[in-house]
């Protein structure tokens, strides 16, 4: 099945291969799916995911540039950003910890 998610505007050929294989492949699973759970979809596969590209996923739902997303939207999706990304530092094992049986 050929997707139609870069037909549309803010998606690229890169964001489309990682919604892809996100399990979004199509653009109304997309807007089924919102552009914040979508967006933590993203990062797993990308956790470098920043948040332009949640911004663009909006965008895409919403048929405008992310660019030109209203403030009061963009201020929401900051805030989400930010929770999401708390998240998952708060998840990951610090790089310095060892978890192994033998530093105990």
């Amino acid at each position: 099945m050929k997707s139609d998610l870069s037909n549309h505007i803010n998606i690229g050929k890169d964001t489309e291969t990682k919604l892809i294989q996100a399990g979004i492949d199509t653009f109304e699973k997309l807007r089924s799916t919102g552009c914040e759970q979508a967006f933590i979809r993203l990062q797993v596969i990308d956790p470098g995911a920043c948040l332009s590209l949640l911004y663009g996923l909006d965008g895409a739902i919403n048929g405008i540039r992310w660019n030109k997303l209203p403030t009061e939207r963009k201020q929401e999706l900051q805030q989400f950003y930010k929770m999401v990304k708390k998240q998952s530092f708060n998840e990951s094992p610090r790089p310095d910890f060892d978890f192994s049986e033998s530093s105990r």
